[in-house]
């Protein structure tokens, strides 16, 4: 029986606006006086993701600035203030202005909430949970959140996991993970023995589906899904 259902923030429930996009990123190099070309930003990406996929989970804020680094230097950017320009763009990503809630969230978690379900948020972000909650009045859907700078490990450790069952005080076989990570999300959720569910926000069917299904991972591609999906797993 499902009691809880776990959400990832970034890219699960919010999305990042135009501060964090091409244009973003070029407007942010130029005041440090850094030349880039925006039409490189999804490459440089893409690039970037295996560095958010290294074997230590403790929170370290050290490698989002080296992985903020990267896409600036895959755009082109070079010289000293590159590190500088990483970091700023580091601590706006705490800044929940820059960001937009998909469309669905609002309605599914008050969904979910109404039929009995507690619901929580785990999130790898330094951004701040009590405002994210505020800026997109969600406040009074949610039972709990944690963060990785806050508990000191990120996802996928099971410590997280764990912490957060213990905030909503539901058994790990009672709950789901809901994000839009394998390895991060689904994988981590597993470790810890709850049930996964992956978001794939896309056209094209995810490369692992198959591998998925097997474990019993279902794949969506919106959150509405969920609303009859959580009750059957």
């Amino acid at each position: 029986m499902t009691r809880a259902v776990f959400f990832d923030v970034d890219f699960t429930l919010i999305y990042p606006g135009p501060t964090f996009r091409g244009q973003g990123y070029r407007a942010f190099c130029e005041r440090h006086g850094i030349v880039v070309d925006e039409s490189l930003f999804e490459r440089a990406v893409a690039s970037a993701a295996r560095l958010l996929d290294g074997p230590d989970d403790a929170y370290d804020a050290e490698v989002f600035v080296a992985y903020t680094r990267h896409i600036i230097e895959q755009m082109g950017g070079r010289g000293d203030r590159v590190d500088a320009c990483a970091r700023e763009i580091y601590d706006e990503w705490a800044a929940c202005r820059h960001f937009e809630l998909y469309e669905e969230v609002p309605g599914v978690l008050r969904e979910l909430s109404t039929s009995g379900l507690r619901i929580g948020l785990i999130s790898n972000s330094h951004r701040c949970l009590t405002a994210f909650q505020s800026h997109f009045d969600l406040q009074g859907l949610v039972t709990a959140a944690i963060s990785g700078p806050e508990h000191g490990f990120m996802k996928p450790n099971p410590s997280i996991f764990r912490a957060a069952l213990q905030l909503v005080n539901v058994e790990a076989g009672e709950a789901v993970m809901v994000g839009d990570s394998v390895s991060q999300d689904v994988e981590g959720a597993l470790r810890a023995g709850m049930r996964g569910v992956l978001l794939h926000r896309n056209d094209e069917p995810h490369p692992r589906t198959s591998e998925l299904a097997s474990a019993g991972v279902p794949v969506v591609s919106s959150l509405t899904q969920l609303r009859d999906l959580v009750f059957q797993m």
